[in-house]
Protein backbone atom coordinates (compact mmCIF):
# COMPACT_ATOMS: atom_id res chain seq x y z
CA UNK A 1 0.00 0.00 0.00
CA UNK A 2 2.93 2.27 0.91
CA UNK A 3 4.75 1.44 -2.36
CA UNK A 4 1.65 2.23 -4.37
CA UNK A 5 1.15 5.59 -2.34
CA UNK A 6 4.98 6.30 -3.06
CA UNK A 7 4.22 5.81 -7.07
CA UNK A 8 1.00 8.44 -7.05
CA UNK A 9 3.49 10.92 -4.95
CA UNK A 10 6.26 10.02 -7.88
CA UNK A 11 4.12 10.81 -10.69
CA UNK A 12 2.40 13.62 -9.07
CA UNK A 13 5.47 14.94 -8.51
CA UNK A 14 6.67 14.98 -12.25
CA UNK A 15 2.99 16.46 -13.44
CA UNK A 16 2.76 19.01 -10.87
CA UNK A 17 -0.22 21.90 -11.75
CA UNK A 18 -0.71 25.42 -10.08
CA UNK A 19 -3.95 26.16 -8.08
CA UNK A 20 -7.15 25.87 -9.81
CA UNK A 21 -5.20 23.92 -13.06
CA UNK A 22 -5.32 20.77 -11.08
CA UNK A 23 -6.91 18.51 -13.81
CA UNK A 24 -4.81 15.83 -14.46
CA UNK A 25 -4.05 15.65 -10.61
CA UNK A 26 -8.13 15.70 -10.19
CA UNK A 27 -8.45 13.02 -12.77
CA UNK A 28 -5.82 10.77 -10.75
CA UNK A 29 -7.69 11.34 -7.68
CA UNK A 30 -11.05 10.56 -8.78
CA UNK A 31 -9.93 7.33 -10.43
CA UNK A 32 -8.37 5.79 -7.64
CA UNK A 33 -11.00 6.67 -5.00
CA UNK A 34 -13.58 5.32 -7.70
CA UNK A 35 -11.50 1.88 -7.26
CA UNK A 36 -12.65 1.55 -3.66
CA UNK A 37 -15.64 0.70 -1.73
CA UNK A 38 -16.67 4.88 -0.97
CA UNK A 39 -19.64 6.47 -1.59
CA UNK A 40 -20.25 10.61 -3.07
CA UNK A 41 -16.78 9.79 -4.77
CA UNK A 42 -17.36 13.92 -6.95
CA UNK A 43 -15.25 16.63 -8.08
CA UNK A 44 -15.65 19.72 -6.04
CA UNK A 45 -14.66 23.15 -5.81
CA UNK A 46 -13.71 23.38 -9.62
CA UNK A 47 -10.28 21.00 -9.55
CA UNK A 48 -10.73 19.20 -6.27
CA UNK A 49 -12.18 15.98 -5.35
CA UNK A 50 -14.02 14.05 -2.00
CA UNK A 51 -15.77 10.94 -1.12
CA UNK A 52 -17.24 9.01 1.96
CA UNK A 53 -16.16 6.32 3.54
CA UNK A 54 -19.14 4.91 5.29
CA UNK A 55 -18.96 2.61 8.30
CA UNK A 56 -21.82 1.34 10.48
CA UNK A 57 -23.33 4.84 10.86
CA UNK A 58 -23.37 8.12 8.76
CA UNK A 59 -22.23 9.74 11.78
CA UNK A 60 -20.03 10.60 13.67
CA UNK A 61 -18.37 12.13 10.66
CA UNK A 62 -14.96 12.83 10.57
CA UNK A 63 -12.87 14.71 7.59
CA UNK A 64 -9.53 14.09 6.73
CA UNK A 65 -8.51 16.88 4.26
CA UNK A 66 -5.71 17.11 1.93
CA UNK A 67 -4.31 20.03 -0.18
CA UNK A 68 -3.30 19.24 -3.75
CA UNK A 69 -1.58 22.47 -5.77
CA UNK A 70 1.66 23.11 -6.52
CA UNK A 71 3.82 26.26 -6.96
CA UNK A 72 5.34 28.55 -9.58
CA UNK A 73 9.10 27.66 -8.73
CA UNK A 74 11.35 25.77 -11.41
CA UNK A 75 13.29 22.67 -9.45
CA UNK A 76 16.34 22.08 -9.17
CA UNK A 77 16.89 18.11 -8.34
CA UNK A 78 18.81 15.28 -10.08
CA UNK A 79 15.18 12.93 -9.18
CA UNK A 80 14.07 10.83 -11.50
CA UNK A 81 10.83 11.72 -10.86
CA UNK A 82 11.44 15.89 -11.11
CA UNK A 83 8.80 18.03 -12.31
CA UNK A 84 8.05 17.67 -16.16
CA UNK A 85 6.26 21.38 -16.41
CA UNK A 86 8.82 24.32 -16.73
CA UNK A 87 8.80 26.63 -14.09
CA UNK A 88 6.33 24.26 -11.92
CA UNK A 89 7.14 22.28 -8.97
CA UNK A 90 5.48 20.85 -6.05
CA UNK A 91 7.86 22.54 -3.47
CA UNK A 92 5.86 22.09 -0.18
CA UNK A 93 4.80 18.62 0.19
CA UNK A 94 1.13 18.67 -1.39
CA UNK A 95 1.83 15.16 -4.00
CA UNK A 96 2.74 13.84 -0.49
CA UNK A 97 -0.21 14.62 1.38
CA UNK A 98 -2.35 13.81 -1.68
CA UNK A 99 -0.56 10.36 -2.01
CA UNK A 100 -1.08 9.98 2.22
CA UNK A 101 -4.85 10.45 2.11
CA UNK A 102 -5.45 8.16 -0.67
CA UNK A 103 -3.64 5.42 1.51
CA UNK A 104 -5.61 6.52 4.40
CA UNK A 105 -8.82 6.29 2.04
CA UNK A 106 -7.45 2.49 0.53
CA UNK A 107 -6.56 1.54 4.36
CA UNK A 108 -9.78 2.25 6.09
CA UNK A 109 -11.37 0.97 3.06
CA UNK A 110 -10.37 -2.52 4.28
CA UNK A 111 -12.03 -1.99 8.05
CA UNK A 112 -15.11 0.12 7.22
CA UNK A 113 -16.61 -2.80 9.00
CA UNK A 114 -14.88 -1.88 11.73
CA UNK A 115 -15.29 2.10 11.94
CA UNK A 116 -18.29 3.57 14.45
CA UNK A 117 -18.85 6.61 11.99
CA UNK A 118 -17.71 7.45 8.12
CA UNK A 119 -14.78 9.60 6.97
CA UNK A 120 -14.82 13.02 4.43
CA UNK A 121 -11.81 12.16 2.24
CA UNK A 122 -11.29 16.14 0.76
CA UNK A 123 -8.54 16.72 -1.70
CA UNK A 124 -8.87 20.95 -2.04
CA UNK A 125 -7.28 22.56 -4.57
CA UNK A 126 -5.56 26.21 -4.41
CA UNK A 127 -4.59 26.56 -0.86
CA UNK A 128 -1.53 28.57 -2.59
CA UNK A 129 -3.33 30.91 -4.11
CA UNK A 130 -6.51 30.80 -1.19
CA UNK A 131 -10.01 30.65 -1.75
CA UNK A 132 -9.90 26.93 -1.90
CA UNK A 133 -11.00 25.85 1.25
CA UNK A 134 -13.86 28.82 1.05
CA UNK A 135 -14.82 27.47 -1.85
CA UNK A 136 -15.55 23.71 -0.80
CA UNK A 137 -17.30 24.79 2.54
CA UNK A 138 -19.75 26.73 0.54
CA UNK A 139 -20.38 23.43 -1.52
CA UNK A 140 -21.23 21.51 1.28
CA UNK A 141 -18.30 19.30 2.77
CA UNK A 142 -19.28 19.95 6.19
CA UNK A 143 -22.46 18.48 5.31
CA UNK A 144 -24.35 15.36 4.30
CA UNK A 145 -23.11 14.43 7.24
CA UNK A 146 -22.22 16.84 9.00
CA UNK A 147 -18.71 16.60 10.30
CA UNK A 148 -18.29 16.56 13.75
CA UNK A 149 -14.29 17.12 13.36
CA UNK A 150 -11.44 18.12 10.86
CA UNK A 151 -7.74 16.47 10.69
CA UNK A 152 -4.87 16.95 8.02
CA UNK A 153 -1.14 16.81 8.10
CA UNK A 154 1.49 19.27 6.51
CA UNK A 155 4.86 17.02 5.67
CA UNK A 156 8.19 18.90 7.12
CA UNK A 157 11.51 19.58 5.90
CA UNK A 158 12.49 21.15 8.71
CA UNK A 159 10.95 18.10 11.25
CA UNK A 160 13.75 14.72 11.52
CA UNK A 161 11.34 12.37 9.95
CA UNK A 162 9.33 10.54 12.71
CA UNK A 163 8.99 13.84 14.81
CA UNK A 164 5.41 15.46 14.78
CA UNK A 165 4.67 19.15 15.90
CA UNK A 166 1.64 19.87 17.26
CA UNK A 167 0.39 22.39 19.84
CA UNK A 168 -3.25 23.82 20.77
CA UNK A 169 -4.68 27.33 19.57
CA UNK A 170 -3.16 29.68 17.41
CA UNK A 171 -0.79 27.21 15.32
CA UNK A 172 -0.15 29.18 11.88
CA UNK A 173 -0.22 32.67 10.99
CA UNK A 174 -2.73 34.78 9.22
CA UNK A 175 -1.23 36.07 5.93
CA UNK A 176 -1.66 39.54 4.79
CA UNK A 177 -0.33 40.13 1.24
CA UNK A 178 0.83 43.93 1.05
CA UNK A 179 1.17 46.22 -2.20
CA UNK A 180 3.32 49.26 -2.32
CA UNK A 181 3.63 51.33 -5.34
CA UNK A 182 6.16 54.43 -5.12
CA UNK A 183 5.61 57.32 -7.61
CA UNK A 184 8.70 59.40 -8.12
CA UNK A 185 9.81 61.17 -11.59
CA UNK A 186 12.14 60.06 -14.05
CA UNK A 187 15.13 61.43 -16.08
CA UNK A 188 18.24 60.71 -16.85
CA UNK A 189 20.69 59.26 -14.67
CA UNK A 190 23.29 61.45 -15.58
CA UNK A 191 21.26 64.30 -13.67
CA UNK A 192 19.57 63.06 -10.69
CA UNK A 193 18.33 65.92 -9.11
CA UNK A 194 15.98 66.81 -11.48
CA UNK A 195 14.01 63.79 -10.75
CA UNK A 196 12.64 61.65 -8.08
CA UNK A 197 14.36 58.62 -8.02
CA UNK A 198 12.02 55.71 -7.22
CA UNK A 199 14.69 53.04 -6.26
CA UNK A 200 16.33 55.15 -4.32
CA UNK A 201 12.51 56.05 -2.41
CA UNK A 202 12.21 52.32 -2.45
CA UNK A 203 15.41 51.23 -0.99
CA UNK A 204 14.77 53.63 2.01
CA UNK A 205 11.15 52.50 2.72
CA UNK A 206 12.23 48.93 2.41
CA UNK A 207 15.13 49.66 5.31
CA UNK A 208 12.71 51.53 7.47
CA UNK A 209 10.14 49.02 6.93
CA UNK A 210 12.18 46.71 9.09
CA UNK A 211 11.75 49.12 12.34
CA UNK A 212 7.95 48.15 12.07
CA UNK A 213 8.36 44.87 13.91
CA UNK A 214 11.26 45.65 16.11
CA UNK A 215 10.55 48.99 17.13
CA UNK A 216 6.99 49.41 16.76
CA UNK A 217 5.87 46.39 18.10
CA UNK A 218 5.64 44.44 21.50
CA UNK A 219 8.18 42.21 21.95
CA UNK A 220 5.78 39.55 23.18
CA UNK A 221 3.79 39.66 20.00
CA UNK A 222 4.60 37.90 17.18
CA UNK A 223 4.68 39.32 13.53
CA UNK A 224 6.81 38.79 11.08
CA UNK A 225 6.61 41.39 7.90
CA UNK A 226 8.74 40.58 4.56
CA UNK A 227 9.34 42.78 1.39
CA UNK A 228 10.19 39.74 -1.15
CA UNK A 229 9.56 41.04 -4.48
CA UNK A 230 11.15 44.84 -5.55
CA UNK A 231 10.63 45.85 -9.42
CA UNK A 232 11.52 48.94 -10.97
CA UNK A 233 13.21 50.85 -14.13
CA UNK A 234 13.96 50.37 -17.56
CA UNK A 235 17.39 50.70 -17.94
CA UNK A 236 20.67 51.65 -16.00
CA UNK A 237 21.12 55.22 -16.93
CA UNK A 238 17.27 55.88 -16.34
CA UNK A 239 15.98 57.08 -13.30
CA UNK A 240 12.65 54.99 -12.38
CA UNK A 241 9.93 57.07 -12.23
CA UNK A 242 8.08 53.81 -10.01
CA UNK A 243 8.63 51.29 -8.10
CA UNK A 244 7.07 48.27 -6.83
CA UNK A 245 6.96 46.94 -3.47
CA UNK A 246 5.56 43.37 -2.53
CA UNK A 247 5.29 41.54 0.45
CA UNK A 248 3.58 39.72 3.05
CA UNK A 249 2.74 39.89 6.96
CA UNK A 250 2.00 37.47 9.60
CA UNK A 251 0.41 37.56 12.54
CA UNK A 252 -1.88 35.55 15.19
CA UNK A 253 -4.20 38.51 16.48
CA UNK A 254 -6.70 40.48 14.08
CA UNK A 255 -5.79 43.74 16.54
CA UNK A 256 -1.95 43.56 16.04
CA UNK A 257 -2.43 43.25 12.15
CA UNK A 258 -4.62 46.24 12.25
CA UNK A 259 -1.78 48.26 14.15
CA UNK A 260 0.66 46.53 12.39
CA UNK A 261 -0.72 48.14 8.65
CA UNK A 262 -0.94 51.20 10.68
CA UNK A 263 2.64 51.55 11.08
CA UNK A 264 3.03 50.24 7.95
CA UNK A 265 1.61 52.88 6.21
CA UNK A 266 3.00 55.54 8.33
CA UNK A 267 6.16 54.92 7.88
CA UNK A 268 5.89 54.73 3.85
CA UNK A 269 3.79 58.11 4.05
CA UNK A 270 7.01 59.81 5.86
CA UNK A 271 9.60 58.25 3.77
CA UNK A 272 7.63 59.30 0.34
CA UNK A 273 7.25 62.73 1.26
CA UNK A 274 10.53 63.24 2.28
CA UNK A 275 11.54 62.46 -1.20
CA UNK A 276 8.87 64.61 -2.45
CA UNK A 277 7.33 61.19 -4.15
CA UNK A 278 3.81 59.18 -4.11
CA UNK A 279 2.76 56.20 -2.74
CA UNK A 280 -0.30 53.94 -2.95
CA UNK A 281 -0.70 51.01 -0.60
CA UNK A 282 -2.69 47.94 -0.76
CA UNK A 283 -3.34 44.29 1.81
CA UNK A 284 -5.33 41.77 1.77
CA UNK A 285 -5.64 38.48 4.46
CA UNK A 286 -6.43 35.41 2.30
CA UNK A 287 -7.54 33.32 5.50
CA UNK A 288 -7.40 33.91 9.12
CA UNK A 289 -5.02 32.22 11.43
CA UNK A 290 -5.12 28.96 12.16
CA UNK A 291 -6.15 27.19 15.64
CA UNK A 292 -6.37 23.42 16.92
CA UNK A 293 -8.91 22.62 19.29
CA UNK A 294 -7.19 21.96 22.54
CA UNK A 295 -8.81 18.78 23.20
CA UNK A 296 -7.89 17.57 19.49
CA UNK A 297 -4.32 18.70 19.74
CA UNK A 298 -4.14 16.73 23.09
CA UNK A 299 -5.50 13.26 21.58
CA UNK A 300 -2.72 13.70 18.37
CA UNK A 301 -0.15 14.67 21.04
CA UNK A 302 -0.70 11.24 22.87
CA UNK A 303 -1.07 9.59 20.02
CA UNK A 304 2.11 10.60 18.66
CA UNK A 305 3.54 9.66 21.28
CA UNK A 306 2.47 6.27 21.49
CA UNK A 307 2.79 5.71 17.94
CA UNK A 308 6.63 7.56 17.07
CA UNK A 309 7.99 6.69 20.82
CA UNK A 310 8.55 9.36 24.14
CA UNK A 311 10.07 12.33 22.88
CA UNK A 312 8.97 12.38 19.75
CA UNK A 313 6.83 15.43 20.06
CA UNK A 314 7.57 18.83 19.73
CA UNK A 315 5.08 21.84 20.25
CA UNK A 316 6.04 25.14 17.95
CA UNK A 317 3.48 27.45 16.23
CA UNK A 318 4.07 28.56 12.86
CA UNK A 319 4.61 32.06 11.60
CA UNK A 320 3.55 29.82 7.93
CA UNK A 321 0.36 30.04 6.68
CA UNK A 322 -2.55 27.33 5.63
CA UNK A 323 -6.32 27.95 4.51
CA UNK A 324 -6.82 24.81 6.92
CA UNK A 325 -7.56 27.60 9.07
CA UNK A 326 -11.14 28.03 7.37
CA UNK A 327 -12.12 24.30 8.18
CA UNK A 328 -11.15 24.61 11.75
CA UNK A 329 -13.07 28.05 11.92
CA UNK A 330 -16.19 25.70 11.25
CA UNK A 331 -15.26 22.62 12.96
CA UNK A 332 -13.47 21.77 15.69
CA UNK A 333 -10.18 19.93 14.30
CA UNK A 334 -6.37 19.60 14.61
CA UNK A 335 -3.41 20.40 11.80
CA UNK A 336 0.10 19.10 13.06
CA UNK A 337 3.35 19.07 11.10
CA UNK A 338 5.08 15.67 10.43
CA UNK A 339 8.70 15.36 9.92
CA UNK A 340 10.00 14.28 6.63
CA UNK A 341 13.72 15.38 6.76
CA UNK A 342 16.54 13.09 6.97
CA UNK A 343 19.81 14.64 6.93
CA UNK A 344 21.77 10.98 7.10
CA UNK A 345 20.21 10.39 3.69
CA UNK A 346 21.28 13.82 2.59
CA UNK A 347 17.45 14.96 2.65
CA UNK A 348 17.15 18.67 3.82
CA UNK A 349 15.19 20.66 1.37
CA UNK A 350 13.88 23.67 2.52
CA UNK A 351 9.86 24.56 1.75
CA UNK A 352 8.89 26.59 -1.31
CA UNK A 353 12.36 26.59 -2.60
CA UNK A 354 13.81 24.82 -5.80
CA UNK A 355 15.66 22.05 -3.97
CA UNK A 356 13.00 20.97 -1.58
CA UNK A 357 12.89 17.41 -0.29
CA UNK A 358 11.40 15.07 1.84
CA UNK A 359 12.24 11.33 2.68
CA UNK A 360 9.56 9.27 1.39
CA UNK A 361 9.38 6.95 3.51
CA UNK A 362 6.90 9.53 5.65
CA UNK A 363 4.06 8.29 3.32
CA UNK A 364 4.03 5.13 4.84
CA UNK A 365 4.17 7.09 8.44
CA UNK A 366 1.20 9.35 7.66
CA UNK A 367 -1.16 6.51 6.37
CA UNK A 368 -0.24 4.74 9.28
CA UNK A 369 -1.09 7.79 11.56
CA UNK A 370 -3.34 9.48 10.19
CA UNK A 371 -5.90 6.37 10.02
CA UNK A 372 -4.64 6.28 13.69
CA UNK A 373 -5.68 9.68 14.48
CA UNK A 374 -9.19 9.32 12.56
CA UNK A 375 -10.13 5.80 14.09
CA UNK A 376 -9.44 6.91 17.68
CA UNK A 377 -11.87 10.05 16.90
CA UNK A 378 -14.36 8.42 15.45
CA UNK A 379 -14.39 5.92 18.70
CA UNK A 380 -14.07 9.15 21.17
CA UNK A 381 -17.00 10.76 19.09
CA UNK A 382 -19.32 7.82 19.30
CA UNK A 383 -18.64 6.88 23.21
CA UNK A 384 -21.55 8.48 25.17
Amino acid sequence: MAQSAVAVRRALHSHPELSWEEVETQRTILERLRRLPLEDVRAVAGTGATALLVGKKREPCVLWRADIDALPIPERSNLPFASRVPGVMHACGHDAHTAIALGIAEYLSGRREDLPGSVRFLFQPAEEASGGAERCVAEGVLERPNVARVLGLHVSADLPLGTVNVAPGPFFAAPTSLGIRIRGRGGHAASPHQGIDAVVVAAHVVVALQSVVSRMTSPLESVVLTIGQVRAGYRGNVLAEEAELRGTVRTYRDSVLQQTLANVERVVSGVTAAFGAEYELEHRTTCPPLENDAAVAQLVREEAEAFFGPGSVVATPSMGADDMAVFLRHRPGCYFWLGARNERRGIAGRHHDPGFAIDEDVIALGIAFGARLIERSLRDLSSP
